[in-house]
């Protein structure tokens, strides 16, 4: 007898459905006509609570999706066609986004192995070419995810030193925010504190991954970037007719910090694993957990027998378990009692 999978799934927090506070925020922007494409109150209402987190200078353009936001965040930061983009070799954009800025911005990455997933400013000045050297690309933007895609967080320090190096040398830094939520929600700080103070020019904030059923925002924090956002919004693809649908389920999330709850535990979830197995006999966690990614190396067969019921993906040789905003403490238990049998063989 073929055994079901699980019905939680630790593949990813995409997996997850949505909080029933978007899905009720959803419903009540169902309420007769409205303006299509960002012409309606929910949008006007969103911009609203965006400049309140954000700060007054923010401008916000809502899109479909992740990879979305990237395409439209750093063509607003692109001028040239000969400039590149400097990200880490685990970034999004770099390996996940089927070279979607290679084919749709037509831009170079010029991506930088790290240890952690995170770069430093000393990566981002290895990287700069000569102006004058007409043979090479000149770096323009620098790329980082927050959290990155090995479930580490930049400090508020770190970004803040990598936004004054970029800076210093004529760049802009760009965020890309699909867990923006849950770096915050592990630093305890504001979303605020974490981009605009810390220097970052445009960032996307991710909804999807944190209880929304689709959706995310670009947010230009530098107001002479965002000329010509509109245009390049509808270009790339990302201009939802019916945008306030969108817009209110990202309203909802920002009310009440409801995007710091659901991440808060989400983070608490990845805790919870971790800490019931880091002690497990052939298991190694690979890097500190910070957000709600656990990521673990195991023996291949352990790995293939919980594959069988349970839903999670292998990474470079690492299994990666992710919790969300809807993972219940007796999800985590169940599993991690699986791995325990699983690894006695």
């Amino acid at each position: 007898m073929i055994e079901t999978f699980y019905s939680k799934s630790f593949a990813s927090d995409n997996h997850a459905g949505a909080h029933p506070s978007v899905i009720a925020a959803a419903g009540a922007a169902n309420d007769g006509d409205a303006v299509p494409y960002g012409g309606d109150p929910w949008t006007d209402a969103l911009d609203v609570r965006i400049r309140a987190e954000f700060g007054d200078a923010a401008t916000n353009l809502v899109v479909l999706n992740g990879t979305g936001a990237n395409m439209v965040g750093l063509s607003l930061m692109l001028g040239r066609r000969y400039e590149a983009v400097i990200c880490p070799e685990t970034a999004h954009i770099a390996g996940h986004e089927g070279g979607a800025s290679e084919r749709v911005l037509g831009v170079k990455l010029l991506t930088v192995p790290t240890p952690d997933g995170k770069l430093t400013p000393g990566d981002v000045t290895a990287r700069l070419a000569d102006p004058e050297d007409f043979n090479a690309v000149q770096p323009k933007v620098v790329s980082i995810s927050q959290v990155t895609e090995i479930g580490t967080c930049y400090t508020l320090e770190e970004v803040t030193a990598l936004a004054e190096t970029v800076h210093a040398n004529g760049m802009l830094l760009h965020m890309d925010g699909a867990r923006l939520a849950n770096a915050a929600a592990y630093l305890g700080c504001s979303l605020r504190a974490l981009t605009t103070d810390a220097g970052v020019d445009v960032l996307s904030f991710g909804a999807s991954k944190n209880g929304a059923m689709i959706g995310e925002a670009v947010v230009v924090l530098r107001p002479e970037l965002a000329e010509g956002g509109s245009i390049l919004r509808r270009q790339t693809l990302q201009l939802a007719s019916k945008m306030r649908f969108v817009s209110a389920q990202i309203s909802a999330l920002l009310t009440d910090e409801l995007w710091r709850r659901n991440a808060a535990h989400a983070n608490a979830m990845a805790r919870r694993l971790a800490d019931a197995v880091e002690d497990l006999p052939g298991l190694t966690i690979r890097w500190p957990v910070q957000s709600n990614a656990v990521f673990a190396s195991i023996p291949a067969e352990a790995a293939a027998v919980l594959q069988a019921r349970f839903r999670f993906h292998v990474m470079d040789g690492a299994a990666r378990w992710m919790t969300a905003f809807d993972t219940t403490p007796e999800d985590v238990d169940t599993f991690a009692t699986a791995i325990r049998q699983a690894l006695k063989g």
